[in-house]
């Protein structure tokens, strides 16, 4: 089944966000990071898969942070306080179950 074309939105400064799949159940996000751009500090009751496409990150979950490189992934539980600073610009696929209406 082909999914239609959504539309880029700029959730924060330097951040692109574009929704590339999505069903009840599950929904495919690319987020586009320039250097310094910054995921704004948020919860939501979404489990979230983060996959670093290209670039370098900083999360920050919870109290604690970490930093990913290309390849590297991580899972958000469900109301865990998170957000990230891009080191180098990059692209982050992120997954959530179930979708983030929201985004649409």
């Amino acid at each position: 089944m082909t999914q239609p074309s959504y539309p880029i939105a700029h959730p924060d400064p330097g951040v692109e966000r574009q929704v590339l799949s999505q069903s009840p159940e599950i929904m495919v996000v690319s987020f586009r990071f320039q250097t310094g751009a910054r995921g704004a500090l948020h919860s939501h009751p979404h489990i979230q898969s983060t996959y670093v496409a290209r670039g370098r990150f900083r999360f920050f979950l919870g109290d604690d942070s970490v930093e990913l490189a290309p390849g590297d992934s991580l899972v958000i539980p469900s109301g865990m306080r998170h957000g990230c600073e891009c080191l180098e610009a990059g692209e982050l696929i992120d997954n959530f179950t179930p979708r983030r209406d929201d985004f649409l």
